[in-house]
């Protein structure tokens, strides 16, 4: 649902990315959606948000919100990259591995879960995702109505 990643950029100065997933109506089985923010302290220096998948789940919208950061609502992505959980789902196993190969090329990279209240920018932006979705999707609106 809610994620923090630290790590160093070059110059020395700490970079954080939140990044957020959701599936919406259900989960699973809805319209998963991602979002990212990355800030060089307080400041924004890029945000993305997008649709991840139809007929999808919030852990797949949360690992192609990480993957998407590190290229350009889940303790459970945490625990992954931390190793402390399995990825035992197929449709997680490539985005897991995609996202532990692209880990790997920093120097320092820390995880660490944050309360929804300390993400709202990344909770609201996946929400506008979703959002996006269903204007750009007549037959979407009309199942989920």
């Amino acid at each position: 649902m809610f994620q923090q990643k630290l790590f160093d950029a070059s110059d020395g100065s700490q970079i954080q990315v939140y990044f957020d997933g959701l599936c919406q109506p259900t989960n699973p089985g809805g319209t998963a959606c991602f979002a990212f923010i990355v800030k060089n302290e307080e400041n924004t220096i890029y945000n993305e948000y997008g649709l991840a998948a139809h007929n999808s789940t919030n852990n797949v919208a949360e690992y192609i919100g990480i993957v998407r950061a590190i290229k350009g609502d889940s303790q459970l992505v945490i625990q992954q990259i931390k190793r402390k959980l399995r990825v035992k789902a197929p449709n997680i196993i490539p985005l897991y591995r995609d996202a532990m190969s692209l880990i790997a090329k920093f120097k320092h990279i820390q995880f660490e879960l944050i309360p929804r209240h300390q993400n709202k920018e990344a909770d609201r932006l996946s929400s506008t995702a979703y959002q996006d979705t269903l204007h750009d999707n007549p037959t979407l609106r009309k199942k989920i109505s």
